[in-house]
């Protein structure tokens, strides 16, 4: 396990594990069990406890830390971001047959009408960037993000589609994208996940899958904190137990997975260690975390937010609380963008939900300081169609199916550039036809703001080395600052 792909050529396998009486469980459990200094943890109090130890990139990165805001179920890009008043003028008549080649679709026919934006747009800021009326918190600061409307995918469907995307493969089993942060630069946090995920909304397509760390060692998988009530269940003492018995009792395990640690090498027993330990530690962050009171009326206004209710601007608060405390890497998830019906009602409903917290978390990020070095991205796994949806057998109608050829996403923060929009569809925003970018592009050029070449961060697993981007991917460098 190397993030600089700094192999040992020449060291064998059975040399590594045995006769070095060194393995790959006791260097995970020294690192975790050193603090961001490289001291030693074994005389603390709570010897065994993993502390954070923060790692070097391949170079200095303009962002240490992510916030992603995953829009489930894909947002209508042409109510949102993507104006085009050319779909008005042929409203109710199929898009001609050279547009949409040999495209083929899961709830409409090629010949579907075309359906026009439902919304109004205007142009904001200095930047002059338009979008749709339904985002006016958006377009307070347009000139603090930058806008990609030019974002295509390889997937059709929801689950492999947000797999894809979290993951850069369509089917589960390989690292996500906070995983492979966390297994980059490591941990800042002494007392929380260094990759926390919350979700709103329905449920997820892709499931755990979206935050697994597939083949990396599990102490990279992202830690997932409920948005009411105890933020991990089995965390508080049964009734009985107090803390100096719970303590004897964890160094009492500590030590027993420590022997077999040394004995069988296993990295997965580390990681047991950490979890134990890290529980015992959520059991005074994580309430301190969750617990509000202590933001000014001020700052619950500007997010929207009731701090006794869950809610997406709850969530999206405490995003900011989390990488205030050292989290790396926190996924947000939103579900419920998926309109092959009543796309008006969708897009208005969910807008309502998520606008006015995400221009606050960018905004409040920007006003303590902490913009310029955490990025903040903004988007689905797919686009929607510029044709309508409309199916009686279904009880759908005036809806907008599935569209991997383009899609709109925003970034701001962290190394982009603001004020900004890249790339452009057609006049029927169907194609891209300027600066596409796929996926695999986005997933590199989020590595290199954090300080990585995405072609060397490699694990090496079933005899040849992976990365997060695969063979693909290119930094689009037209939006870093």
């Amino acid at each position: 396990m190397n993030p600089l792909n700094l192999h040992p050529h020449h060291v064998s396998r059975r040399h590594f594990f045995k006769d070095c009486g060194v393995g790959l469980g006791k260097i995970a459990l020294a690192g975790l069990l050193t603090d961001r200094w490289g001291n030693s943890l074994s005389a603390s109090p709570l010897a065994g406890t993993p502390a954070a130890t923060a790692k070097s990139p391949h170079f200095p990165g303009r962002a240490k830390r992510v916030i992603h805001l995953f829009m489930g179920g894909a947002p209508s890009q042409l109510e949102l971001f993507d104006f085009k008043p050319e779909l008005a003028k042929l409203e109710g008549r199929p898009l001609p047959p050279s547009v949409i080649g040999g495209q083929r679709y899961a709830f409409i026919r090629p010949d579907a009408a075309v359906l026009g934006p439902r919304f109004k747009f205007a142009r904001h800021g200095q930047s002059g960037t338009e979008i749709s009326e339904v985002l006016p918190h958006l377009g307070k600061i347009v000139d603090d993000i930058c806008l990609i409307r030019s974002v295509r995918t390889d997937q059709f469907n929801h689950a492999p589609a947000q797999i894809f995307f979290n993951t850069g493969f369509s089917q589960p089993g390989r690292p996500s994208l906070g995983s492979w942060v966390i297994y980059g630069l490591g941990s800042e946090s002494q007392n929380l996940p260094a990759f926390v995920v919350m979700s709103t909304g329905g449920g997820l397509s892709g499931g755990a899958a979206l935050w697994s760390s597939g083949f990396l060692p599990t102490v990279h998988t992202g830690v997932r904190l409920r948005n009411q009530g105890p933020p991990i269940l089995n965390v508080d003492n049964p009734a009985g137990i107090d803390t100096r018995l719970q303590r004897d009792t964890l160094d009492l395990v500590a030590d027993l997975n420590q022997k077999r640690l040394g004995t069988v090498g296993d990295p997965e027993i580390a990681t047991r260690i950490a979890s134990y330990e890290m529980a015992f530690r959520l059991q005074t962050s994580a309430p301190e975390l969750m617990d509000l009171r202590g933001e000014s009326p001020e700052t619950l206004k500007m997010y929207g937010c009731d701090p006794a209710k869950p809610s997406f601007a709850r969530a999206c608060l405490l995003a900011r609380r989390m990488i205030e405390r050292g989290v790396r890497f926190v996924n947000l998830y939103h579900e419920g963008w998926d309109a092959h019906s009543d796309v008006v009602g969708n897009v208005r409903s969910n807008a309502a939900i998520t606008d006015q917290a995400s221009a606050a978390l960018v905004l409040d990020l920007k006003q303590r300081g902490l913009l310029d070095d955490t990025l903040v991205i903004w988007g689905g796994e797919f686009g929607r169609t510029p044709m309508v949806e409309s199916n009686p057998a279904l009880g759908r109608s005036q809806g907008r199916d599935h569209h991997p050829q383009a899609y709109s996403v925003w970034m701001a923060g962290g190394g982009i550039r603001a004020g900004m929009s890249h790339g452009a569809t057609d006049d029927l925003g169907f194609h891209v036809v300027e600066n596409p970018v796929h996926v695999h592009d986005l997933q590199a050029t989020i590595l290199h703001c954090l300080g990585f070449d995405h072609e060397k961060l490699t694990f090496h697993n079933a005899g040849r080395d992976f990365r997060l981007t695969d063979v693909h991917g290119q930094v689009v460098r037209n939006i870093l600052a």
